[in-house]
């Protein structure tokens, strides 16, 4: 995202490392790990599943995995070195392979070796409340009949570790875990309880770290989805109220891979190694990559896909690189991306700050100021800039600085200064409040200009400024998608549609870290037990508790049959971007619509591997998706928009130029058994919707009914959007089953 002030970047930078979705992917960063002297890199390394017998234990089975891993890598070793000291971590548990630090050499010969399907060099990940459930609609009692149900959910979360000594994470009235969990505890990490019910870290092989969470993004996203109901929570009086997630009696299993030096793929699809086996329902990865990659090259892509076949939801941030097109990173129709991809929009409650001048004028402004002793006078003064070249060796104590749009933190607070007035000048995310190590108001243009008249003003001999404490004022305008949010089209398949769906990621309270300061920067001395971010990275697990509180009602429910609860029941966003749904996706998530959602599009395995066969697969990309080397193509493998998918996405050539496409799709009824259900079509100037047949009459021996959706036309670009938003809803007069249908111009992002 644009920024001009280096007070910005600097806190974003931070921001980033600590809280706000950080996404960014240093794609393929080499990992120089020197092995006997030798300059290596981590490599993963896809195999052939290999039979373990019936009576091995798991233990047993893992080590005849792993002595097959270390039989592969002894061939191409020159002696210097053994195969387990370069082993980083065997994948033998549900994912298929290991990682391993290679020299480019021994690379090259591993890959000839028959039981390799692929080899991939590693890349680094990063990661990507009081109002938000109300504002959703969910009721804030906790229900007493659905604790049980909600009991043996289980939520893993993929992300920087836990702080568990938060009342978010109490177990109180929680009976033992349920017979399915598999998982452990790590052993320097005595906190688990019947609330975190297992914790595991993982850091360059090492599995022996704590998964204490030192920075707040996992504390906070955890809490999100499933933090118990706490009453009185705020940041520092600001946005109070209960602090809660979707299934307060769901447990937690959490899985730390996000260090400093971000999240490596070879941690992550360890983790994603031991959540599959170790039994959990659904899983939260608010961490993503800068641009999407091709699916088989995609870590999240593979382990969802893996996750998939084993029943497991996963929902994944789409990154914040808004509003630019083509910016969505995660964008697999497995991940709610099934994994779900997750737009972020606003709830109705909005941050403001607030500035005093001396004459009197009120100045809004757009940061988080929760500071003790604010509320006084102050001098104003301009020192031109508020770099380390201005104020560096200078005291300003007591005073209010004008800094333009030049500052850092750091100065900052080395000066003393009371307070900060940046110029936002570019207007990039406006809607979204940061918190800051020094009391920092973020103003307009415009408004700069006024305050910077008032200080030059002859007739202000001692020009004053208070800077106030942030406060929530009601904002009407709400959802709307937020400008950091990224878009789609989904660069990887333009006919699959991305983002799926929204939810609330701007100004979120939640549970923090007590090692973590409020803003992240090691400057700020402050340490809160809830603290107020935003990002996709927040928005993910409010899905992620969403789709826990359906497998809550429907435990057999797949993975395609929850993402399709939750697209199909969405809110439409009214107040939306020119991008529409390539920005919100379906609209934002109903949790209380999803539980009973009518009909849903259901997909299997062999779908997704269609998918991936129209998409162009070859033997090596299927095998590294699948861990099946004899992976085969159906015969008709028909197009990519064939998937059963609950969204329809039409890319086509050009404006003006005239289309038309044909989507299959097949419903099945999960609600009354004799349900007959109409279906209605939205569309726009110059697009002909029709839907054969358009009656569906289920019964008690027909609960799946399949139609076709086709869409033609020409596309005009109409009062500044950039396609045509058309719908499909199927209702039997109590359930309305709306998939959303796009038209665009791919060439935008070609």
């Amino acid at each position: 995202m644009a920024r001009t002030s280096l007070l910005l970047l600097a806190a974003l930078s931070v921001f980033f490392s600590h809280a706000y979705a950080i996404h960014t992917l240093d794609g393929a960063r080499p990992d120089k790990a020197a092995s006997d002297g030798v300059d290596t890199k981590v490599y993963i390394v896809f195999t052939e599943r290999q039979p373990a017998a019936a009576e091995l234990s798991e233990l047993h089975a893992g080590a005849s995995v792993a002595s097959f891993h270390h039989d592969l890598l002894s061939d191409v070793l020159d002696g210097s070195s053994s195969a387990p000291d370069r082993v980083v971590y065997h994948y033998s548990r549900s994912l298929h392979g290991f990682a391993a630090r290679l020299t480019e050499e021994e690379k090259n010969k591993l890959a000839g070796k028959d039981g390799v399907l692929s080899i991939h060099e590693k890349v680094v990940y990063r990661p990507q409340t009081t109002r938000s459930w109300d504002f959703l609609g969910l009721p804030q009692q906790n229900d007493p009949t659905r604790l049980p149900f909600e009991n043996d959910v289980i939520i893993g979360m993929i992300d920087t570790g836990i702080w568990p000594e938060s009342d978010s994470f109490s177990d109180e009235g929680l009976p033992p875990p349920p017979a399915k969990w598999k998982g452990v505890c790590s052993k320097n990490f005595t906190s688990c309880n019947n609330k975190i019910i297992g914790a595991r870290a993982y850091k360059d092989g090492n599995t022996t770290w704590s998964p204490l969470d030192l920075e707040g993004h996992g504390t906070h996203t955890a809490s999100t989805a499933a933090g118990r109901a706490v009453p009185g929570a705020s940041l520092g009086g600001l946005a109070a109220g209960t602090a809660r997630g979707a299934v307060p009696g769901a447990r937690l299993a959490i899985y730390k891979v996000c260090w400093d030096d971000g999240c490596s793929s070879e941690d992550i699809l360890a983790a994603f190694d031991d959540a599959i086996a170790d039994g959990v329902d659904v899983l939260s990865v608010s961490l993503g990559g800068m641009i999407a990659v091709d699916y088989s090259s995609d870590y999240l892509a593979i382990g969802a896909f893996h996750a998939m076949r084993h029943g497991i939801v996963t929902s994944v941030s789409g990154g914040n690189d808004g509003p630019g097109l083509g910016t969505i990173s995660n964008v697999s129709p497995w991940t709610i991306s099934n994994t779900i991809v997750v737009a972020a929009t606003s709830t109705d409650r909005k941050i403001i700050s607030e500035l005093v001048l001396g004459n009197g004028k009120r100045i809004v402004g757009n940061a988080i100021t929760v500071f003790p002793n604010l509320g006084k006078r102050s001098l104003l003064v301009d020192p031109g800039k508020c770099g380390e070249e201005e104020l560096g060796g200078k005291r300003y104590k007591g005073a209010v600085l004008l800094c333009g749009d030049r500052a850092t933190e750091r100065a900052i607070h080395g000066s003393g200064a009371d307070g900060a007035i940046v110029a936002s000048l570019d207007g990039d995310n406006d809607d979204i409040a940061f918190s800051y190590a020094v009391p920092t108001i973020l103003v307009p243009e415009k408004q700069y200009d006024y305050i910077l008249a008032y200080y030059n003003s002859t007739k202000t001999r001692l020009p004053m400024a208070t800077v106030m404490n942030s406060a929530t004022v009601m904002d009407a305008a709400a959802p709307s998608v937020a400008s950091f949010s990224s878009r789609g089209p989904n660069r990887i398949t333009f006919g699959i549609l991305k983002p799926d769906i929204s939810a609330p990621g701007v100004d979120i309270l939640a549970a923090w870290s007590g090692q973590a300061s409020v803003s992240g920067a090691e400057i700020d001395g402050r340490r809160v037990p809830y603290n107020i971010i935003s990002g996709t990275s927040m928005a993910c697990p409010h899905v992620s508790g969403v789709a826990a509180y359906v497998k809550s009602v429907h435990p057999d429910w797949s993975p395609a049959a929850v993402m399709s609860a939750l697209v199909t029941t969405a809110t439409p966003v009214t107040s939306g971007a020119p991008e529409a749904e390539l920005a919100y996706g379906a609209g934002q998530v109903n949790p209380l619509r999803a539980r009973y959602p009518g009909l849903v599009y259901d997909a299997s395995e062999g779908d997704y591997i269609g998918f991936l066969c129209a998409q162009g697969y070859n033997k090596t990309q299927l095998a590294t998706m699948t861990g099946k080397a004899g992976t085969k193509c159906p015969a008709d493998t028909g197009a990519v928009g064939d998937l059963n998918y609950p969204s329809i996405a039409v890319p086509v050539l050009n404006y003006g130029v005239g289309f038309a496409a044909e989507f299959p799709r097949t419903v099945t009824n999960v609600g009354p058994t004799d349900s007959v259900y109409h279906a209605k079509v939205t569309s726009a100037p110059g697009i002909k919707v029709t839907v054969t047949p358009d009656e569906l009459a289920f019964s008690a021996d027909n609960k799946t009914l399949s139609f076709t959706v086709r869409v033609s036309g020409s596309l005009a670009p109409v009062n500044s959007t950039l396609g045509a938003s058309a719908s499909v809803v199927w209702s039997d007069g109590r359930h309305e089953v709306r998939s959303p249908i796009y038209v665009f111009v791919h060439k935008h992002v070609m």
